[in-house]
């Protein structure tokens, strides 16, 4: 290179500010790109929920330098355990703590969205090749001459060489790229709730992970922010009016009291002690079928917009970092021989894959968990005599 050649850079742009938009910021960047992304909300907020993170997930933010941050907002429970929801009876354990570290490399971490949200933005804000724009809604896109443009809310348009949809279930750049329709409609309601653990009785505070299984129903209960609050969301079968897209509503917390009326005393218990909740309609989309469902030319698609999924494996914000993760290592090779589109078309090949196995299985479980009847018993039969065996999933929390 010249003496007054600089080096050039790949220009990435971003539609999405959640935990998949600020990830993929923060591995491309950590690639060398110049990284621009554009939050429709005005603030980098995520509403009050849980999430739990696998080892594969865990790993790939030890990777990012981001370990010690993790563990000053995270919880790492010593173990699942799964109960019938209408006996209470202990049906299967799975150890985690030291277990999951020696098994695969990494702990089984719990955390509060806003938490994490917080802890990647942080680490994009210390970087210099980062420009993070709020109140900054994406219309659409057009790909010219080996570029990609974006054209926003307020009439300004921006040019770059590869565009990242990491704009959420209903991505307007998904919508545009594959034409696809929106997404589907579960047919499962999600009550969430946070509640301080100080705040409920002794006998329902907890620091493990806890999952009851029943009749078209769970509940899973867990610990973030270091163990002092309790993140609870029960599911359900059934339907809200309004728009979909709303999807926080109200919750009346007689409804799940009600939906919840002959499970055990225990799960009863918790769930009258929390006063407030929110309300989620579920949606999702079939598996992904292909690579071209990913990336095609200047334009890939990231974590839920690419392969939203129903919460049954708990992997919906891991598979997005995970996608962050390729995504990094991928656009970190452009040169002269291989340009944008050739790697996010590999991206698209060594994610698409992987994500469609975990769509489908949180589709199957969510199916196991809601059993009735012979088959229900048949459930809990098996998890009593494999337990661990069922509960661990190799697979996933070895990585991709």
């Amino acid at each position: 290179m010249g003496q007054n050649q600089t080096p050039m850079h790949t220009e990435v742009l971003i539609a999405g500010g959640g935990i998949g938009g600020l990830a993929a910021g923060l591995a491309c960047s950590r690639a060398g790109c110049h990284v621009r992304l554009y939050e429709r909300a005005e603030a980098f907020t995520e509403v009050g929920a849980g999430i739990q993170m696998g080892p594969n997930v865990v790993r790939v933010l030890q990777g990012w330098e981001l370990d010690a941050a993790l563990r000053r907002v995270a919880a790492y429970p010593e173990r699942l355990q799964v109960r019938h929801a209408i006996s209470g009876v202990a049906l299967g354990v799975l150890s985690l703590g030291p277990s999951m570290v020696q098994r695969y490399g990494a702990p089984y971490a719990t955390v509060h969205r806003a938490d994490l949200q917080q802890l990647l933005l942080q680490a994009l804000q210390q970087r210099d090749d980062v420009w993070l724009h709020t109140g900054k809604t994406v219309n659409r896109y057009v790909e010219t001459h080996g570029a990609v443009g974006l054209s926003l809310s307020d009439g300004l348009d921006v040019e770059g060489d590869a565009l990242i949809a990491a704009d959420g279930l209903w991505s307007r750049i998904r919508l545009q790229l594959l034409a696809d329709g929106p997404p589907r409609v579960a047919g499962h309601l999600a009550y969430r709730a946070l509640v301080p653990q100080a705040d409920l009785p002794a006998a329902l505070r907890s620091q493990q992970v806890t999952a009851w299984l029943g009749p078209r129903l769970h509940v899973v209960a867990y610990p973030v922010r270091g163990g002092e609050w309790l993140n609870v969301v029960a599911i359900v079968h059934g339907h809200v009016h309004g728009g979909l897209e709303d999807w926080d509503h109200g919750a009346n917390a007689a409804d799940l009291q009600s939906a919840l009326a002959r499970t055990c005393a225990d799960l009863r218990d918790l769930i009258a002690s929390i006063p407030a909740w929110r309300l989620w309609v579920l949606c999702d989309r079939p598996p992904v079928g292909s690579a071209e469902q990913m990336a095609r030319g200047h334009v890939a698609l990231l974590g839920d917009a690419a392969h939203p999924m129903r919460p049954y494996l708990a992997q919906g914000a891991g598979m997005a970092i995970e996608d962050a993760a390729e995504l990094g290592r991928q656009v970190g090779l452009v040169d002269g021989v291989l340009d944008v589109p050739t790697l996010l078309r590999r991206y698209a090949l060594n994610r698409w894959q992987r994500n469609a196995r975990v769509q489908a299985r949180s589709i199957r479980n969510g199916g196991i968990f809601h059993l009735e009847g012979s088959m229900a018993w048949a459930r809990d039969t098996s998890l009593r005599l494999l337990g661990e065996r069922l509960l661990d999933v190799p697979w996933l929390y070895q990585g991709p």
